[in-house]
C-alpha cells in the first residue's frame, strides 16, 4: 500500500515537480535571530485569505442593486444560518487587515528593511496598502444603508475637490450626477473583480521579490548560520495566525456589524461617520475649510503617499539601526501621534451612530400614527391594504413619504398634497416605524406616560433636536441625547412651558399653549432620564 502511495506521488512529481517547489518554499534560508516581528506578513496573508473566502460566500447571497442590497444584507444577518458570523468576519476582518498591514509597514520602517536592494519590494508593499484601503472604501457602500450611502456622498464630494480632474473623477466614481444604482454597481465591480485581481498580482510580486532578496532579518546581524523557514519559523507563523484568527472569530461571534436604516437619499439630515481608519483624514476637514479644503482632502494624503514611495531614496544610509536614523524614526512617530490624536478627537466629536434595533421616539410616534385612523382606514384586517407588520415592506422611504402625502397615489408626485395630509415630522415618524418593521423588530412595552412622551418628542421635538443620532439639528438647537445629565425634570418642564422665563434670549418657541400639562410633564420626565 505504501509503495503504491509513493508511486502516485512519484507520478505527480514527475508531471508537476511539486517536491522541488515545496522544498524551495520551505527551505528558504532565514538570517540568525529572525524572530516574531517577521510573522506579521504571514498574519496579513492569512487575514486576506479569510477575507477572500468570506467575501466569496457573501457574493452568493448579496444583490448589488439599490432595491435589494440592504434586504440581502439583512437576510444574511438574520435569515442565513451563521450569517451574522459570516458578515461579522468580513466586516471586522477589514479592521484587522488594516492594523496588520500598518504594523507590518511600521516593522519594515523601524528595521530599515526598505533599504537597498529591497526598494522595489517596499514599493510593492506601499501599493498593497493602498489597495487594502481601496477595498475598505468600496466595501463600505455595499450594505446600502444610511451610513454607507451618505459616507459615499462625502467621499465622492471629496474627490471633486482635486484640482483639474476632480469633477471628472467624482462623476466616474458615481457613474452620474448623484450616488445611485450605477455607483453601487461600479463599486461592487471594483470590490469583487478589479481590486482582487490587483491585490493578488501585487501579493505575488511582493512574495517573489522577498524570496529573491531574502528576509532582511534583525537590525544587527547575529552570529550563527542561517536556518530554514521550516519548521521553526513555520511554527511561529502558524501560532500567531491562529491567535489572530481566534481574536477575529471572537469579534464575529460576540460583536455586531452595524446595519443602519435603508439608504434614504432624501434624508440629508443624516451625518455620516467613516470607519476609524479613515477618521483622521475626515477630521482634517475641520481645520482646512473653504478654499483650503483641498489641502486636507488631496494635498496631505498625496504628500504622505509620495513620501512613503520615496523613502528608500530619502534614507540612503546603509545603517538600519533605528538609533542612527533619528529623522526617519522621529517623523514616523510624529505622523503616528498625529493620526492617533486626530482619530481620538474624531471619535469624541462624531455624532453617535443610531442603533437601528432601538425604538427611537420617532419610531414609537410612527407606531402610534400607524395604529390611528390615519392608517387603519386602509391598513386593517379586511381593508384595502395589508396590515402594517404582517408582510415585508418592499417600497423605499421616498415612496412611503409620497404615499403619506397622498395615500391614494401609487407613485409620489402625481397629485397635489391634500390639506389633511400628515406633516413632515409625522411622515418621518411613520418612515422610522416602517424601518423597524423591515428589521422584524417587536414594538417595546412602554408605560402610558413614556409612550406619550416619545410620541410627543417624535412628532414635535425632533424637527429641531437630535436624540441618539436621529432627528434634525437646526438653528443651534442642542442635542438631547444626554440632556438629563445637565438638567433635571423641573428645569426641563419650565423650559418647555415657557423658555423666555428661563432665558430671555431663548429662541425656542413656548409650548405651554400647544401641549397639555400632562404632555409637558411626560416629556420633561423622559428627557431627564437621558443621562
Amino acid at each position: 500500500m505504501a509503495s503504491r502511495g509513493n508511486g502516485v506521488l512519484d507520478w505527480l512529481d514527475s508531471r508537476t515537480g511539486y517536491r522541488n517547489g515545496l522544498k524551495h518554499l520551505l527551505d528558504e534560508p532565514l538570517p540568525s535571530g529572525t524572530g516574531w516581528w517577521f510573522t506579521l506578513g504571514s498574519v496579513l496573508v492569512g487575514l486576506l485569505s479569510i477575507q477572500f473566502l468570506t467575501g466569496a460566500v457573501l457574493m452568493m447571497y448579496y444583490v448589488p442593486t439599490p432595491a435589494y442590497a440592504w434586504d440581502s444584507v439583512h437576510y444574511i444577518m438574520t435569515g442565513l444560518a451563521f450569517g451574522h458570523v459570516l458578515r461579522d468576519l468580513h466586516f471586522f476582518g477589514a479592521s484587522f487587515i488594516v492594523i496588520a498591514a500598518g504594523l507590518h509597514m511600521l516593522r519594515v520602517i523601524f528595521f530599515g528593511s526598505y533599504k537597498k536592494p529591497r526598494e522595489v519590494t517596499w514599493l510593492s508593499g506601499v501599493f498593497l496598502l493602498l489597495l487594502i484601503l481601496a477595498f475598505a472604501l468600496t466595501g463600505y457602500l455595499l450594505p446600502w444603508d444610511q451610513r454607507a450611502y451618505w459616507a459615499t456622498v462625502v467621499t465622492t464630494n471629496i474627490a471633486k475637490t482635486a484640482p483639474v480632474l476632480g469633477p471628472y473623477v467624482s462623476r466616474l466614481m458615481k457613474g452620474g450626477p448623484d450616488v445611485g444604482a450605477l455607483t453601487l454597481s461600479r463599486w461592487y465591480a471594483m470590490h469583487v473583480i478589479l481590486l482582487p485581481a490587483g491585490l493578488v498580482t501585487f501579493i505575488v510580486l511582493h512574495l517573489y521579490l522577498m524570496r529573491r532578496h531574502g528576509i532582511s532579518g534583525p537590525v544587527k546581524a547575529r552570529p550563527g548560520k542561517p536556518h530554514p523557514f521550516y519548521p521553526d519559523h513555520v511554527v511561529k507563523d502558524t501560532l500567531l495566525v491562529a491567535l489572530v484568527f481566534a481574536g477575529l472569530l471572537s469579534f464575529a461571534v460576540l460583536g455586531h456589524a452595524p446595519l443602519a436604516a435603508k439608504a434614504n437619499p432624501a434624508d440629508a439630515s443624516y451625518v455620516p461617520r467613516p470607519e476609524w481608519y479613515f477618521l483622521s483624514l475626515f477630521q482634517l476637514l475641520h481645520y482646512f475649510k473653504g478654499g483650503l479644503e483641498p489641502v486636507a482632502t488631496i494635498g496631505i494624503p498625496t504628500l504622505l503617499v509620495l513620501v512613503l514611495l520615496a523613502l528608500p531614496w530619502l534614507d540612503r544610509k546603509h545603517d538600519r539601526d533605528p538609533r542612527k536614523r533619528p529623522a526617519v524614526i522621529g517623523i514616523t512617530v510624529l505622523i503616528l501621534a498625529g493620526v492617533a490624536l486626530l482619530t481620538t478627537i474624531g471619535l469624541k466629536e462624531s455624532p453617535p451612530e443610531p442603533d437601528p434595533t432601538i425604538w427611537s421616539p420617532a419610531a414609537v410616534a410612527g407606531l402610534s400614527i400607524a395604529q390611528s385612523a390615519a392608517c387603519t382606514t386602509c391598513h386593517a384586517p379586511g381593508g384595502a391594504a395589508a396590515v402594517l407588520g404582517t408582510e415585508r415592506i418592499q417600497h423605499d422611504d421616498s415612496w412611503i413619504e409620497g404615499h403619506m402625502s397622498d395615500p391614494q397615489m401609487i407613485a409620489p408626485g402625481l397629485r397635489p398634497r391634500p390639506a389633511d395630509a400628515l406633516n413632515v415630522l409625522q411622515t418621518r415618524a411613520v418612515v422610522a416605524y416602517v424601518d423597524k418593521l423591515r428589521l422584524d423588530l417587536t414594538p417595546p412595552q412602554l408605560s402610558d406616560e413614556q409612550r406619550a412622551a416619545e410620541v410627543t418628542i417624535g412628532t414635535r421635538c425632533m424637527g429641531c433636536h437630535e436624540i441618539q443620532g436621529e432627528g434634525t439639528s437646526s438653528n443651534g438647537a442642542p442635542d438631547l441625547t444626554h440632556i438629563g445629565a445637565k438638567r433635571d425634570a423641573a428645569w426641563l418642564d419650565k423650559w418647555i412651558t415657557d423658555p423666555g422665563s428661563v432665558d430671555e434670549n431663548a429662541t425656542m418657541p413656548s409650548f405651554g399653549g400647544i401641549l397639555t400639562a400632562d404632555q409637558i410633564k411626560a416629556v420633561a420626565d423622559y428627557l431627564a432620564t437621558l443621562k
